[in-house]
Order: structure tokens, then sequence, then C-alpha cells
């Protein structure tokens, strides 16, 4: 039987229903994958199932990584627990695609609810490849070819140590992608620079790689190309992140929001 599958938008994001995450079948599995590639955003709900299953689901699609910054579980190293309240910020609250500082970044990443606030803590979801569909011509012609530096020290380094932060600067170095990736299975063109981790644009100077990144920024960040989440207890989101970017509200405080994620292990950008 087909996945019941309910669009957010024609764009992209799409809600999947009737399935347990914990017993995918082969079949199911296949259609996930399609339908992954078509919305580039899944959204699961009422998935009561245990951190090893939640693994176990990410580990279908690939190797899972450890993040070396955030904070994950001794027992669980995979998986990373993202927790905010009006004390400690951790909402993702800037338009990003994840570790994009890495030279070989994150394929994509599942996230499950574990305690949501009444109200606020939704997540925003844009559509990269519509962002750059939608650049005029003139935008595609000056940003296609160029390639720019990512580095996690704007976003992770000032928690550390000078030489915590030297050590981890040799162990991730700045890594250099294309302004605009090709995903590897849809071959579509997808904006690729978010302003926490993206350094500069190579081969212009500081004024006009400050102008390409908040231009592409200001794409990605157009209402047409974006969904957005409402988040409930053991509701999961699944998405692509060589051709999405998200961004995490912080409109809950003084309430606190956590969520955990597993990464899934990626290739270099093209």
């Amino acid at each position: 039987m087909a996945l019941d599958i309910q669009p957010l938008t024609a764009l992209i994001g799409a809600e999947v229903r009737d399935i347990d995450l914990a017993d995918v079948s082969a079949e199911e599995f296949d259609e996930l994958q399609k339908a992954w590639m078509d919305w580039k955003v899944l959204f699961f709900r009422d998935q009561h199932i245990t951190t090893e299953e939640h693994i176990a689901f990410g580990r279908r699609f690939g190797d899972l990584e450890v993040h070396p910054f955030a904070v994950g579980e001794s027992d669980h190293p995979e998986i990373v627990m993202i927790q905010s309240d009006d004390k400690t910020q951790y909402a993702a609250s800037g338009w990003h695609s994840d570790v994009t500082w890495r030279e070989e970044p994150s394929m994509g990443s599942i996230l499950r609810g574990v305690r949501i606030p009444p109200a606020g803590g939704d997540t925003c979801f844009a559509n990269a490849a519509a962002a750059y569909q939608r650049l005029s011509d003139g935008w595609k012609a000056k940003v296609d070819g160029l390639t720019a530096v990512h580095d996690f020290t704007t976003v992770f380094g000032g928690g550390l140590s000078d030489e915590d932060r030297a050590a981890k600067q040799k162990e991730f170095p700045p890594a250099t992608h294309p302004v605009i990736r090709t995903h590897p299975v849809t071959g579509e063109k997808c904006v690729y620079t978010n302003r926490g981790f993206t350094h500069h644009v190579e081969g212009v100077d500081q004024i006009e790689s400050n102008r390409i990144i908040s231009h592409l920024e200001k794409a990605v960040m157009d209402p047409s190309v974006q969904c957005r989440f409402r988040w409930e207890v053991d509701s999961f989101a699944m998405w692509d992140n060589r051709c999405t970017q998200h961004y995490a509200t912080d409109d809950f405080f003084p309430e606190m929001r956590r969520v955990e994620r597993v990464t899934i292990i990626g290739d270099r950008p093209f």
C-alpha cells in the first residue's frame, strides 16, 4: 500500500501519515526515499519510539556523525540534544544548513520533539533550489561557479578556550564549497551559503562577499519558498541539508524547548 503523503506547500514539505518509524518495510523505505527527494522535508507525528530506534532509522540512510561541539548523551553520542529557554538559548535562530563547515557536510538530519512549549518554537524550512531558481539571470551569472569558505568558529568558537579553539581549528579547518551546489540525486542547483557558517566568498573583496551572502540569504528568506512546522512531542522532521535551509524560532521564552537530532554524513559538495 502506498504511503499517505500530504504536502504542506507546493514547493517544500510533506507529512507522512500512518507509518511507524521503528518498523519501516523495504517497500515503505523506497517510497520514503522518493518522497524525501520530491519534498525535501518530511514530517511524522505520534512516533513513540525509543532513542535506539531513532538512531537505527537514521542509519538506514547512511552513517551518522558525532557532532564535535553540540551537546550529546554519553550513552548515545550520535544524538545531539538542543535545549533552549530564556537562560540557555541554543535554538538555531538563523537560516542555515547543518555543519556546512565540514569538508563533507551533512546529507540530512532527523529531529525529534521531546519537550515542546505550549506556544511557539516552530521550525521553518526553505527550499534552497527554489531560492536559486528565483534569482534573476544576472544574479545567477554572478554566483554560478563561485566558491566560499565555511568555518565553525563564528557559531561554536566563542565558548572555547584559546587552546581548545586552536585544536578544533586544526581538526576542522575551514572548508571551501560552491556558493551554488548541485544536488547529487536530483541535479538541482541550490543556494549553499549561510550567514552563520559562511566566512567569505572567494575571489571578491569583503564588501562584495557580504553583498552576495546577504542577497542569497534574502532569497532563502522568501516565505514563498518555505514551509513551517508546529512541533508536538514525538513529532519528527527529516530534512535534506543539501537542498534546504532551516530556522528555529525563539518565540517561546521563558518556556523550554528540547529536541534531539541525528545527522546523516554526506559527501563533498560540487
